[in-house]
């Protein structure tokens, strides 16, 4: 079964060096592209920013209907915002790790932060193709989730044409999220940066 979740890690592999996103811009984004399948077989709908889970169809790909079974069941139920942390956790590593069991990968490894492995689907592989085309006809949803991890600019001024509300609402979500990482991280590298010259002053 092809799913969002796969064309978005295939992309991110075939991406060239310096356009392969970090692991967690690209676990935000498997998350939201996780949700988007789960909305488009039924499995769940959103009432506002909450996801309220129904009774989901057969999912055959193992890690979408893992997602689907790691729905929050009780009221108040989940924010597609505390989805995307949650579910997004280590998200691309197991995704990545997926792909090399089923043998679709002949090689590829996540070498820091940023995922490595240019090539790594076997060129006449069904699913890179699919991807492959996907990606190259600016799917908008696949277009938004890449523009989103990192893997392409969206095209300036250009808003994807997303008509399903719901799903324009998690895209927006993975982009928030996605811009709530980057400003962490350089909070962080600032306090690091701060305690260093602290550190620096104390024993000069």
């Amino acid at each position: 079964m092809e799913t969002t979740p796969q064309d978005l890690l295939v992309v991110a592999l075939e991406a060239r060096a310096g356009r392969r996103p970090e692991q967690g811009e690209l676990s935000l984004a498997l998350a939201g592209a996780e949700l988007v399948d789960l909305l488009d077989v039924g499995a769940v709908r959103l009432a506002d920013t909450r996801i309220l889970p129904l009774d989901p169809p057969a999912v055959a790909d193992r890690l979408l209907a893992g997602a689907a079974a790691a729905l929050v069941r009780q009221p108040p139920f989940e924010s597609v915002e505390d989805w995307l942390w949650r579910r997004g956790r280590g998200l691309a590593a197991a995704y990545a790790a997926e792909l090399r069991a089923e043998g679709q990968s002949r090689h590829h490894r996540f070498h820091r932060r940023h995922v490595e492995g240019g090539g790594a689907v076997p060129a006449d592989a069904p699913e890179r193709r699919a991807a492959v085309d996907r990606w190259a006809s600016r799917e908008p949803v696949l277009a938004a989730l890449g523009a989103a991890a990192g893997i392409d600019d969206p095209p300036p001024g250009d808003q994807p044409d997303i008509a399903d509300d719901a799903v324009a609402t998690v895209l927006a979500a993975v982009s928030d999220a996605v811009r709530e990482l980057d400003a962490v991280r350089q909070r962080r590298a600032i306090e690091k940066a701060a305690f260093d010259n602290i550190w620096r002053g104390a024993v000069g």
